[in-house]
């Protein structure tokens, strides 16, 4: 028996199996593009239960029915040997494949087990806060990287792994100085990068995200393609809002799309949620909706997350496949009714619903997105993902409450969306437009004033990229 990087025990007698674990945890929390390297580990030593275990979380992550069956393959492998494992490997074990039967709930538990008993697995509580993100149950994000915090002071990524926490938990101070002290330690650290680049954009702090975003963009070539384009969607979002459309454009064919392994989910994804905010900015997106949907069938019947789902329908209407999108409301429907007991409200009184008004906006029915939409909002966040990912579908409620001409519904979300992100020229026209259709001229006109100006604002950052 050896031990990895962390001072964990392994079950082999192999140091080819620790450097290949020591690497993948490595990939794993630096979201590495080299993460295949622990199938070095298996091919090393085909006997140790983690690493069979490890190969199957690789993945599981990667997503597809085909990825699933070697995942299980693996899984299979690992328990044949659990009898020689130790109790840190037979709890991974027993999590990675809760996982892969979708029980997300019980892969939590083993994940919380292994917190208390073995606070340096890192890996498995990068994975606890994957689960927990995707069921939209921040507090648990940030719970668990407190209660492992003390025992890896010395390791960057424990700081960017709390930072995330923080946000999603809205301590934005802490989670930005948390997010900064990792980058410190770490220039290279992505997963640091993209928390502080969810606080900036969650204060309207857009030059400053700019500045952090473009200054680091040099280390994300080393990151896995999915999350390289999510780093660059972050970015697009300061562009978006400082109305640099062109940027943006720029952005979604050059780093997002235009690199993107068209057929993985995670990178459908982040072309989705961009296309639809350009669209909701009324920017010229040509012909790229139809262009993306042709990639979206084998996402019908996957089923992996509700919120991801919400998203690909819509792109499937816009894309011209309306009978696809009919399919995958039926098949949301029934994988709804079959899902273990604890996601089956999600699903049905959520996800499905919300569905269905995803594809009433996109058909541009405004009054039936707001019917459902408004019923659904508040519990969209256990659809997973998350707070600035999730806000796309308010942007979709306001875009049919203002479309629908429904001016006090939507002064009473700007209102709202004012407080926290006064700065943003489109919130200000909006609400220009809401107060004078209100018969509120005076402060129609200090928001119309304040649009311009921070337009004029903006225009220098534009002459500056």
């Amino acid at each position: 028996m050896v031990k990895d990087a962390s001072e964990l025990e392994i079950t082999t007698d192999s140091s080819a199996v620790v450097d290949a674990i020591n690497s993948f945890v490595d990939q794993l929390l630096g979201v590495g593009n080299d993460a295949q390297v622990i199938l070095k580990a298996v091919e090393a030593d085909p006997t140790c239960a983690i690493a069979n275990a490890q190969v199957a979380a690789f993945y599981l992550f990667a997503g597809g029915s085909v990825a699933l069956t070697k995942a299980k393959s693996h899984l299979k492998v690992a328990k044949s040997y659990l009898k020689r494992a130790n109790v840190r490997e037979k709890l991974y074990v027993a999590a990675i494949e809760a996982w892969a039967n979708r029980d997300i709930a019980q892969a939590i538990a083993h994940h919380e087990a292994l917190a208390i008993a073995f606070p340096r697995d890192l890996a498995s509580v990068h994975l606890a806060q994957y689960h927990y993100r995707n069921f939209g149950n921040s507090q648990g994000m940030l719970l668990i990287a407190e209660k492992v915090f003390a025992a890896n002071r010395d390791n960057p990524y424990m700081y960017g792994m709390l930072a995330f926490g923080l946000e999603e938990c809205h301590r934005l101070a802490e989670a930005e100085e948390y997010g900064r002290i990792a980058i410190a330690l770490k220039r290279d650290n992505r997963w640091a990068h993209h928390a502080v680049a969810h606080v900036l954009e969650t204060l309207g702090r857009l030059e400053e995200g700019i500045s952090l975003m473009e200054n680091l963009s040099d280390t994300w070539e080393y990151s896995s393609s999915a999350f390289y384009g999510h780093l660059w969607w972050h970015t697009s979002l300061y562009y978006l809002d400082i109305e640099n459309f062109a940027k943006v454009l720029e952005i979604y064919d050059r780093r997002i799309w235009g690199r993107a392994k068209k057929d993985n989910g995670r990178e459908q994804i982040n072309a989705i949620a961009l296309l639809l905010r350009l669209e909701l900015r009324s920017v010229d997106i040509g012909s790229r909706w139809q262009e993306l949907a042709a990639y979206l069938q084998p996402r019908i019947h996957e089923h992996a997350l509700a919120f991801l789902d919400l998203q690909y329908i819509y792109a499937l209407v816009r894309g011209d496949k309306d009978d696809w999108a009919v399919e995958m409301l039926e098949s949301m429907q029934t994988h709804g009714e079959n899902v273990l007991p604890y996601a089956r409200r999600t699903w049905v009184e959520v996800a499905v619903p919300a569905a269905k008004r995803m594809i009433a906006h996109a058909r541009g029915d405004w009054k039936s997105a707001i019917a459902q939409l408004e019923a659904v909002l508040p519990d969209l966040y256990s659809t997973g993902g998350s707070h600035a990912q999730r806000d796309l579908f308010e942007q979709i409620y306001l875009d049919a409450l203002i479309r629908d001409r429904q001016y006090h519904k939507t002064l009473n979300v700007l209102v709202h969306r004012n407080a926290s992100r006064g700065n943003i020229p489109v919130i200000q026209r909006e609400l220009a437009n809401t107060y004078s259709q209100l018969g509120r001229s005076d402060e129609a006109d200090r928001a119309s004033q304040f649009a311009l100006e921070l337009s004029q604002r903006y225009q220098k950052v534009e002459q500056t990229v």
